[in-house]
């Protein structure tokens, strides 16, 4: 008997995406997995998206990020078109089997809305989830509809309403992770790196005031809003509407004026081998985290590369990193640049090792198949 996912990847960007792209590049590493393990995948994304699929639905031709940076009153339709067709295709049709979902909030509510004899759904939470408290605070999936996390410690902070309806929780996944640990580790250079979009939460103004006061080299590695590289975003700042955008004014106020292209560096995003190469060369990925972090994408790519991470233990760090074997952790910030010089003593065989037995695609869909299984009340295969 065959198993039908209708995989729900949302309207922003395709799968898999160019460059960042955090839920997108998490379907484009879990799908493989599922038609691998025999699941028939229904890819909800856009026209432009290329992952091998069975079926592709695309309610817009292409990726509708730049939607985001609008004003809500205009922006707002966007995700509400695209999950109004992923509702209407499951209503449509009977060998849809569950509708695993990654659209935040309004994909989660419109899915509990559907009728209670409707098709089952698994939602994932990727973000954080103090976020929506009216929605999660008061939600009812009428027994038809489960959530995930992506950490035990996310799921934690989840409010009792949502967390009734958990089922349980998966690390994320990297193709990296598959066979790290018999790739050679290239010669170690001497720079620290950041990798991720450049934002309050991740710290990067912490990181780049420790570079210069402890003296050691610093790569920032993300786009800065929906800006991916710096002659984009210095174009960008010619009309001064872009100096609004949060992430835009974080970085002209509390990053950009520490980066001085020696000591600290913004190499806007990077991907493929140009970031593998710059995180595997690096002494250790920095991660001075100012909020709590769901899922840790950046964290399971950097071991796999074989970099230690050494950050504040928050979120799902701890989860994810063995203080003293994979990485440094700390609740005092003022006490990272000391882990910071201390990481050259890891060993990034340990780092390797530990995504190959925990952080590989095979391991995340293997887990979700149980979660599957767990919703549709059948075995899958």
């Amino acid at each position: 008997m065959t198993f039908t996912v209708l995989v729900n990847a949302g309207p922003w960007l395709p799968v898999p995406p160019k460059g960042y792209g955090g839920i997108e590049n998490i379907v484009a590493t879990l799908v493989p997995e599922l038609r691998r393990l025999g699941v028939t995948v229904l890819l909800a994304s856009v026209g432009t998206s290329t992952e091998p699929v069975d079926e592709l639905l695309a309610p817009f031709p292409d990726g509708q990020f730049g939607w985001l940076q609008r004003p809500y009153n205009q922006a707002n339709g966007v995700a509400t078109a695209h999950q109004a067709a992923v509702v209407r295709t499951v209503r449509q049709r009977d060998d849809i089997d569950l509708v695993h979902d990654h659209v935040e909030a309004i994909g989660l509510a419109m899915l509990a809305a559907m009728e209670p004899t409707a098709t089952p759904a698994l939602h994932t939470l990727h973000w954080d989830l103090g976020k929506h408290p009216e929605l999660y605070g008061a939600f009812d999936g009428g027994g038809r509809v489960s959530v995930n996390g992506v950490s035990a410690a996310q799921l934690r902070r989840a409010p009792r309403a949502l967390r009734a309806h958990a089922i349980g929780h998966v690390h994320l996944a990297t193709p990296l992770a598959v066979d790290a640990e018999r790739r050679p580790i290239p010669d170690q250079a001497e720079h620290i790196v950041m990798l991720g979009r450049i934002t309050p939460g991740k710290g990067q103004d912490l990181g780049v005031r420790i570079a210069h006061e402890a003296g050691f080299d610093l790569v920032l590695a993300g786009p800065v809003g929906p800006y991916k590289q710096p002659d984009e975003l210095a174009a960008a700042l010619r009309d001064p509407a872009t100096a609004a955008n949060p992430d835009v004014r974080f970085w002209r106020e509390k990053v950009a004026p520490h980066v001085d292209g020696s000591r600290v560096r913004w190499v806007g995003t990077l991907t493929g081998a140009a970031r593998d190469t710059l995180v595997a060369e690096a002494r250790a990925m920095l991660a001075p985290l100012r909020w709590e972090e769901p899922g840790g994408t950046f964290v399971v790519e950097s071991l796999a590369l074989g970099t230690p991470v050494v950050g504040t233990a928050r979120g799902c760090l701890p989860e994810l990193i063995e203080h003293g074997r994979t990485g440094l952790l700390t609740r005092s910030e003022d006490e990272l640049a000391d882990l910071v010089l201390a990481a050259g003593k890891l060993d990034p065989a340990e780092c390797r090792q530990e995504a190959a037995r925990r952080f590989t695609p095979s391991t995340m869909a293997e887990r979700y198949v149980e979660l599957y299984e767990e919703v549709v009340g059948r075995p899958i295969g």
